[in-house]
C-alpha cells in the first residue's frame, strides 16, 4: 500500500511531464471530500490517503505519497442535477436566486456562470422548476463551492486592485467633490433612474 500524507493543489509546481508520467485515481466527490480514504490507482496499486482533517481533494489535484509516488486525482463522473435558466424566458439572474435558495438549504453547490450543479434531489429538483428554471439528470464530474475560507479559496493566484486609477499608490481613501463623476465600462445599458 502506498501511504499519502500530502496533496498538492493542481499539481503546483511540478513540472508537465511529471503530471504527463503520473498515474491517476478516480475519485466521487464523496471520497473526495474526506480526509481520510482508501483507493486504487490506474496502476492498481492500493492508496491509504491520510490527509490533514478538513482537506478537500479536488479534480487536477496531486496525491504525494511517502516514497514521492505521484498520482493525479481525476474527478469521477456522477450524476448531479445540472441548473439553468428557462430558455424562453429566463435570465442569468436566476442562477443568482437559485444559489440564494439552494445556499440557504445548505447545499453543496458547483458555480459556473452557465449553470449550477447539485447532488440528485427530486424535493429540491421540483423546488427548482418552481422557480421556472430548467432541471436535467446528467453524468459528470461534482466539484462543489467550498465557502469562502476552505479549500482552495484564494488560492488562484492572482490579485485584485480595488483601487481607482489615479488614487494614491498607498491606497489611502481619497474623496470626491459635489460634481466628481465616475466613469465605468461595464458592456451594458443603464436604466434611468426613474425605471423601475
Amino acid at each position: 500500500m502506498l501511504h499519502v500524507s500530502k496533496l498538492l493543489p493542481r499539481g503546483q509546481h511540478l513540472a508537465p511531464v511529471l503530471l504527463q508520467r503520473a498515474a491517476e485515481v478516480v475519485l466521487d466527490w464523496d471520497t473526495r471530500q474526506k480526509s481520510r480514504f482508501q483507493a486504487t490507482d490506474s496502476q492498481g496499486r492500493t492508496l491509504g490517503v491520510f490527509l490533514p482533517r478538513g482537506s478537500v481533494v479536488r479534480g487536477g489535484d496531486v496525491l504525494v505519497a511517502e516514497d514521492g509516488t505521484l498520482v493525479r486525482v481525476v474527478a469521477a463522473p456522477q450524476a448531479v442535477l445540472r441548473i439553468t435558466p428557462c430558455p424562453q424566458h429566463g435570465t442569468p439572474f436566476d442562477l443568482v436566486r437559485a444559489a440564494y435558495h439552494l445556499g440557504n438549504r445548505h447545499v453543496p453547490i458547483e458555480l459556473t456562470p452557465a449553470y449550477l450543479q447539485i447532488e440528485p434531489d427530486h424535493v429540491l429538483a421540483d423546488m427548482l422548476r418552481a422557480m421556472h428554471l430548467a432541471v436535467q439528470e446528467q453524468q459528470a464530474a461534482f466539484e462543489p463551492e467550498s465557502g469562502a475560507y476552505g479549500d482552495h479559496a484564494a488560492s488562484h493566484g492572482h490579485g485584485h486592485s480595488h483601487s481607482h486609477p489615479g488614487s494614491p499608490p498607498n491606497g489611502s481613501a481619497h474623496t470626491h467633490g459635489p460634481a466628481h463623476e465616475h466613469e465605468h465600462e461595464h458592456g451594458h445599458g443603464h436604466a434611468p433612474h426613474g425605471h423601475r
